[in-house]
């Protein structure tokens, strides 16, 4: 089955944070066959160029630490100004409760959550002077099924669904469209270090839909929110879970 083209993504400027694998690479080679000009950021030098070669050298990778915030804007710096902001990086390493340190919680929300609206800040005002742009941020399905272990994950994720309501209202009389997907259980390589193979049956077995979510599932949706098919949707979550939440 092939998927949709939408003509109005064809070379708009992309950004996706966290490109370089996983959901984020789904991304990127979703963008690229919609003839985007495609921009990723990641720290994982060696799997973001391995993707890019894999693509044919079609999108650009920045090599960046999201939680340094002044390399970061250097980055956007660059790149201004921006059609389309996917915030995608996170990380979900697993944490107890007694284990958590303040330390610890700084990171974990550096990582998960500030990012997500410095890199928005960053590119408001370039969508602003072409008349308008879409940012979708990334959710969590982890938060809403209240999963073991992820208490900083969890609350970073539940953050950035009213970050998304807050910034959609705020940047709505500009044209900017801020929306964000909330994934079920993706599979990708990661997911599978968490997860064995009875495991996976069980999440499969808990969703209304007998399938595995892979990242091309995702991408379908992010796509429809970037592009002009998704014109008049802003502040709102839009999932992809299967049925599972």
């Amino acid at each position: 089955m092939g998927s949709a083209i939408y003509p109005s993504l064809a070379g708009k400027r992309v950004v996706i944070t966290g490109g370089g694998s996983g959901i984020g690479a789904g991304l990127v080679e979703a963008f690229v066959n919609q003839e985007a000009d495609v921009h990723f950021i990641d720290i994982l030098k060696d799997d973001a160029q391995a993707l890019v070669d894999r693509l044919d050298g079609k999108p650009t990778f920045h090599e960046c630490d999201l939680t340094d915030l002044d390399a970061l804007a250097a980055v956007f710096r660059q790149l201004a100004p921006v059609d389309v902001l996917v915030n995608n990086a996170a990380n979900d390493d697993r944490h107890a409760l007694m284990d958590i340190t303040p330390d610890y919680w700084d990171n974990r929300i550096a990582v998960n959550l500030r990012h997500v609206l410095f890199a928005t800040q960053a590119v408001a005002p370039g969508m602003k002077s072409r008349g308008g742009g879409a940012v979708i941020n990334f959710g969590s399905i982890s938060w809403h099924l209240g999963l073991e272990n992820l208490a900083l994950y969890e609350t970073s994720k539940a953050g950035i669904e009213g970050m998304t309501r807050a910034l959609a209202r705020e940047l709505g009389e500009d044209n900017i469209r801020v929306n964000c997907v909330v994934p079920g259980n993706v599979k990708t390589p990661r997911q599978s270090k968490w997860y064995s193979p009875e495991g996976e049956a069980e999440i499969v077995e808990a969703q209304a839909l007998k399938t595995r979510i892979q990242p091309h599932h995702v991408a379908s949706m992010v796509l429809f929110l970037a592009s002009d098919d998704g014109a008049v949707c802003t502040g709102h979550n839009y999932w992809v879970d299967a049925g599972w939440g």
